[in-house]
């Protein structure tokens, strides 16, 4: 597959955070228009938390939007540290999507029987209309860590031994996580400078095995 990335330099993270928030809510106004719904992958992190806000404050046609997650933890449900609950606190409890149109990952229930209810629902799904994503200092994006080896024809995957805690998480694939018609990467921070200098030499991070033909990289200054 060519590889078409863009990559967007802003001047802070809050540029960042507003672009992508234009982005999506363009995607979402075209995918409604062709295809009649919206199907957008959710993120954790401070960046796609900042843009949360933003569309919480925003009108759509939230009755078309579906959601779903690239990754998550495998803690209770109610757990501040899981990104379903970030994402309900900024976003998802402030707009009208439906309940029934909320597809969090059920990681409560450990990583392999959540990996399996969940490839499910992202194999009736794909294509997704757009996938946010964001990147670690090491490179990692989603639960997708360097030097962790899955079967790359899942579609979910269980993961184990994750470098932060918890060390057990569910994550998307590379191979379902690419399988978007856009795909945006929110990178923020002096702190992930290294890794991105890596990503564009070549390096074989986990960032770099998400292919789609249509990437688009938003980041500032300090991670540039």
């Amino acid at each position: 597959m060519k590889v078409n990335t863009r990559w967007n330099t802003l001047e802070t993270a809050d540029d960042v955070a507003l672009a992508t928030y234009k982005h999506i809510l363009d995607a979402a106004k075209s995918a409604i228009a062709e295809r009649g719904q919206f199907k957008l992958v959710l993120a954790g992190g401070t960046t796609p938390e900042k843009v949360y806000r933003l569309l919480a404050q925003s009108d759509a046609d939230w009755s078309k939007w579906l959601i779903y997650y690239g990754d998550e933890r495998c803690l209770p449900v109610d757990h501040a540290e899981r990104n379903s609950v970030m994402a309900e606190q900024a976003f998802l409890s402030k707009v009208a999507i439906p309940k029934s149109q909320i597809f969090t990952i059920p990681a409560e229930l450990g990583n392999e029987q959540a990996a399996v209810q969940y490839r499910q629902i992202v194999k009736d799904v794909l294509p997704f209309d757009l996938v946010l994503l964001g990147m670690g200092e090491d490179g990692h994006t989603a639960s997708l860590f360097p030097g962790h080896q899955h079967n790359s024809d899942e579609l979910a995957h269980a993961v184990y031994g994750s470098p932060k805690p918890p060390p057990e998480r569910v994550s998307i694939s590379a191979k379902a996580l690419g399988n978007a018609r856009q795909v945006i990467f929110l990178i923020t921070g002096a702190n992930k400078q290294e890794a991105v200098k890596l990503w564009r030499s070549g390096y074989a991070l986990p960032v770099a095995s998400i292919l789609s033909d249509k990437i688009d990289v938003y980041i500032d200054r300090d991670a540039y």
